[in-house]
C-alpha cells in the first residue's frame, strides 16, 4: 500500500513538473538588419511547425497571450471578428497560449486548437503554448516585456489576453490591458491608424 501511494505521488510530481517546465517553443533571435527585432524569432505553431515571424514583416500585428479557461476567454470572438474585418488590409492576429495565470490553459496544443475552432471559429494564427513571464519566459515575450528592448511598453504580463500592437515597420506602438475588449474604441482606433499608414 505504501509502495502504491509512493508511486502515485511520484507520478503526480512528474506531471506537475512537466507542466511547470514547458519546453521552449521559440528559437533565439537571429541578427538580421532587414527584419525588425520583434520578428527575429521562430515559433512553433499549434500544429508543431516552425514559423519564422519574419513572414509578418509589413503587416499590422496584434500579439495576444491567450487561455481557454479564463474570464477573458470570450475575447476570442471579437478578436476573430476584427481579424476578419481588417485582414484584407494587412492586419493579422497572433495568439500565444500560456498557462502562467491560474493554470487557465492546461490543454495540449491539439486540445487548444479544437477548443478555439469549435467554440469561437478562430482562423487567425495560433501558436504552441509558451511561458510569457517568469524564469522560463520565451524569447519573444522577453523582448516584448523587457526594459532593454521595449522601453515604452515594458513590464510583466499581468494576465491572459494582454495585447501588443505592432506597426508595419515592426515597432510596438501600443499595449492594451487584459480586460480591454478587442472591439473597444481605443483598440480599433489604434489598429485603423496603423493600417492607414503606408
Amino acid at each position: 500500500m505504501h509502495s502504491l501511494f509512493w508511486s502515485a505521488a511520484m507520478l503526480l510530481s512528474l506531471v506537475f513538473t512537466a507542466d511547470m517546465n514547458v519546453a521552449p517553443t521559440t528559437q533565439p533571435a537571429v541578427a538580421d538588419d532587414s527584419v525588425p527585432p520583434v520578428y527575429r524569432f521562430t515559433m512553433k505553431s499549434l500544429t508543431g511547425k516552425d514559423v519564422n515571424l519574419a513572414q509578418y514583416k509589413g503587416k499590422v500585428v496584434l500579439m495576444v497571450n491567450v487561455a481557454s479557461k479564463c474570464g477573458n476567454t470570450p475575447q476570442y470572438a471579437p478578436l476573430e471578428e476584427i481579424y476578419k474585418k481588417y485582414a484584407d488590409q494587412g492586419f493579422v492576429i497572433l495568439g500565444f497560449p500560456s498557462n502562467d495565470f491560474g493554470h487557465q490553459e492546461p490543454g495540449t496544443d491539439v486540445e487548444i486548437s479544437t477548443f478555439c475552432t469549435k467554440n469561437y471559429g478562430v482562423t487567425f494564427d495560433m501558436f504552441s503554448k509558451v511561458d510569457v513571464k517568469g524564469k522560463n519566459i520565451c524569447d519573444l515575450y522577453q523582448f516584448l516585456t523587457g526594459m532593454d528592448t521595449d522601453k515604452p511598453f515594458a513590464g510583466d504580463i499581468h494576465w491572459n489576453f494582454e495585447k501588443f500592437l505592432i506597426s508595419r515597420d515592426g515597432q510596438v506602438v501600443a499595449r492594451f490591458a487584459p480586460k480591454t475588449q478587442p472591439k473597444s474604441p481605443e483598440v480599433i482606433s489604434a489598429i485603423e491608424a496603423e493600417l492607414a499608414k503606408p
